[in-house]
């Protein structure tokens, strides 16, 4: 009895630990609106972001090494103050720091000036490293874990239309000098190449980072009312990653013309790339860029609001509504309405739900291990889109979140074979469930 006894004694010991252990580690608690560029941290900029539907920012010391570890705690306040979270970057949290004693010793005193401020969600650490740096940025994760498990460790991948070069996979040598950015931003010339490719550089960040959350960017929007041919691919392939990887994923995508190809995204093409991302089963949105020169053509521009930040703001209010539900939600598959994209597959056969009437995207979705949930997204941005929907979801009522209520309303009810038809805005999607 008393053997017993101490084997039950231990398992509960070894059961606790776990649990602890567990729960020393970032977990994403609500769905990620952000942006590139983030606007100096004052209170005003800050009032302004949470206002429009951001929930997560970034400060930065960036162009000064020499602050203070204090000083440099003093910028979360200002989040904390006006009720968002950051994303926290110095130039310290890098891999060189870990190989000089002196800037070491000064990263941890940066990391436990910081790791308990409320208002910290974690650390950024760079964005579109080749995959020879990966060994670098997993030695820093694993440190910045070990010294501040808690928060997460925040790291931006290439877009699939990256060459070779810059992806630095199946290269004989070392990619030498700058390698620039990607210049096919319409993924022109696709082939099976460039998923191989992609696909061997998710990998290799994966099994070597260990990263908590996939971040990735993607530019879809091009002059001349063109736009590129990647874009379903790339969220295809980063949504096969980050499931096997059981993490989740943010898209950030396009609300400027930096770059001298890219058009200015309208409402409806932003409210695109929200919904797409959405029915893929990502778990945050990032514009590029909110803040910057009037030459970036982002939404702020040399500190004057541009119409885009409005329009940017009204789709997130969207997202804030949508986020708390796709977060209880695991996606199960997405399909498409023909003609198909690059990268998507038809309705299959099984499918519970069945669209027809134009382009349209199907995410499925699982809750507590039912897949009772479907998101119906309106891929054609310029036009409305009338979907019917056939469902052989079993009897029940069939609900819809309502983003004016931000409650689940009843719509009717259906049984196996029940025809719904489905009035979609341009580029915006409509989540159901049904329920006995």
């Amino acid at each position: 009895m008393k053997t017993m006894h101490l084997l039950l004694l231990v398992l509960c010991t070894i059961l606790v630990c776990c649990s602890l252990a567990e729960a020393k580690e970032w977990k994403q608690k609500e769905f990620i609106v952000t942006m590139w560029c983030a606007p100096p941290a004052t209170d005003e900029n800050l009032q302004i972001l949470v206002r429009d539907g951001y929930n997560l920012t970034n400060v930065s010391f960036a162009g000064d090494s020499a602050v203070p570890a204090n000083e440099s705690a003093k910028l979360l306040d200002v989040a904390q103050k006006n009720g968002i979270k950051s994303l926290f970057y110095h130039p310290l949290i890098q891999p060189g720091s870990l190989d000089d004693p002196a800037k070491k010793a000064e990263l941890d005193k940066l990391i436990e000036a910081i790791k308990h401020h409320p208002a910290l969600e974690g650390y950024h650490l760079t964005d579109e490293p080749q995959a020879t740096t990966f060994p670098a940025w997993a030695k820093l994760t694993k440190y910045l874990r070990e010294k501040d498990p808690e928060h997460l460790a925040y790291i931006n991948l290439y877009p699939s239309y990256a060459n070779q070069q810059q992806l630095a996979v199946f290269l004989t040598e070392e990619p030498k000098g700058p390698v620039g950015i990607p210049d096919n931003f319409a993924g022109a010339g696709t082939n099976k190449q460039t998923i191989v490719f992609y696909n061997q550089h998710l990998k290799e960040f994966v099994d070597q980072v260990k990263p908590e959350l996939i971040s990735y960017d993607h530019y879809h929007f091009l002059k001349n009312g063109r736009d590129g041919e990647t874009y379903f691919l790339n969220l295809a392939l980063i949504r096969a990653a980050a499931e096997k990887a059981h993490v989740p994923f943010v898209n950030i995508v396009q609300a400027c013309t930096i770059e001298p190809s890219w058009r200015l995204p309208n409402e409806n093409e932003l409210r695109w790339l929200a919904y797409t991302t959405m029915a893929y089963g990502g778990r945050g949105i990032s514009w590029f860029l909110y803040w910057g020169p009037a030459s970036y053509g982002g939404c702020y521009q040399d500190g004057k609001r541009m119409p885009i930040a409005d329009q940017v703001a009204r789709v997130n209010q969207d997202i804030k509504a949508l986020g708390p539900e796709l977060m209880k939600l695991e996606s199960t598959q997405v399909y498409h309405t023909e003609p198909l994209p690059t990268g998507t597959q038809s309705i299959a056969d099984g499918c519970p739900v069945k669209v027809t009437g134009g382009k349209f995207v199907v995410g499925m979705f699982k809750h507590d291990k039912v897949e009772n949930t479907f998101m119906v997204m309106n891929r054609d941005y310029k036009a409305t889109g009338f979907a019917k929907v056939t469902l052989t979801l079993g009897n029940g009522k069939l609900m819809e979140f309502s983003i004016e209520k931000r409650k689940w309303v009843e719509v009717q009810y259906v049984q196996d074979g029940s025809i719904v038809d489905v009035e979609l805005v341009p580029g915006g999607g409509e989540l159901f469930k049904v329920v006995e």
